[in-house]
């Protein structure tokens, strides 16, 4: 079974300034311990742009879902703490509200303000070698109609990329239902599985490449979350028992 996340680089988590301000709504106790298991979304999605960048050279890359661009202040804050470089051509920016001037700052740059779920919903004719789906799906009562949508505007060989929080496929069912009867605006109405991953996937003739689970645990403010070995941990606990409700991570890939 290949493990690659417990090979990669963690170092640039600890302090790192991306989230050391109130501008990307971190909690206050959360914000200055040195391995925030919260953040491992964002080191994921860094780690496979690494790795892609490193076999394609310059990304052209859309985000779904940026809210105020912590996916890319992060990363651009990783490779000033001494992470590998990310070579990227573009990113662009889609969410149903778009505040374009802080994005802006943040280096994105075009912007697709949107309602993912709109049937008129439709992106411009540019291809992407990367589109991020970072804890976004969760949110929306279709999810995998928006995947249909994002495909074709994968190049040959291109990937999805993305996360969220899971449930084992025995609870699936069960776990939605109950969270759509009390979900607030915005809130979380979908539930997802390993294998709603693969089905996914498969509905849509991409190969998944990458499905780990991430932690046993977290607490924002954990004294445990100051150690790297915790970390270390809970990415080998998620990556050898992926159906731990938790939260999982992958990578989808278009075939050439």
């Amino acid at each position: 079974m290949a493990m690659p996340q417990l090979c990669w680089d963690v170092k640039f988590l600890k302090d790192n300034p991306a989230f050391q301000t109130d501008n990307y709504g971190i909690p206050a106790d959360a914000r200055h311990i040195h391995y925030p298991i919260r953040m491992v979304r964002y080191w994921f999605i860094y780690h496979f742009l690494r790795e892609e960048s490193a076999r394609k050279g310059g990304l052209d890359v859309c985000e779904i879902g940026v809210d105020v661009g912590q996916m890319l202040g992060f990363l651009k804050a990783a490779m000033e703490l001494g992470g590998d470089k990310v070579t990227l051509s573009s990113w662009d920016a889609v969410d149903a509200l778009i505040r374009e001037e802080t994005l802006r700052r943040v280096g994105y740059n075009n912007f697709y303000q949107v309602d993912l779920e709109s049937p008129e919903f439709g992106l411009s004719d540019k291809p992407y070698d990367v589109m991020i789906l970072l804890h976004v799906l969760e949110h929306l009562f279709k999810p995998e109609e928006l995947i249909a949508k994002l495909v074709p505007h994968l190049k040959p060989g291109g990937i999805l990329i993305g996360g969220f929080p899971s449930t084992p496929q025995c609870m699936l069912k069960s776990r939605e239902q109950k969270i759509r009867s009390s979900a607030a605006k915005f809130g979380h109405v979908s539930v997802f599985s390993l294998q709603r991953v693969r089905d996914m996937a498969a509905a849509n003739g991409l190969q998944v490449e990458f499905l780990s689970g991430a932690f046993l645990m977290r607490k924002k403010g954990f004294f445990l979350e100051n150690y790297q070995w915790w970390l270390r941990f809970n990415l080998w606990f998620g990556a050898m028992f992926p159906s731990w409700p938790g939260e999982i991570y992958w990578i989808l890939r278009k075939p050439k």
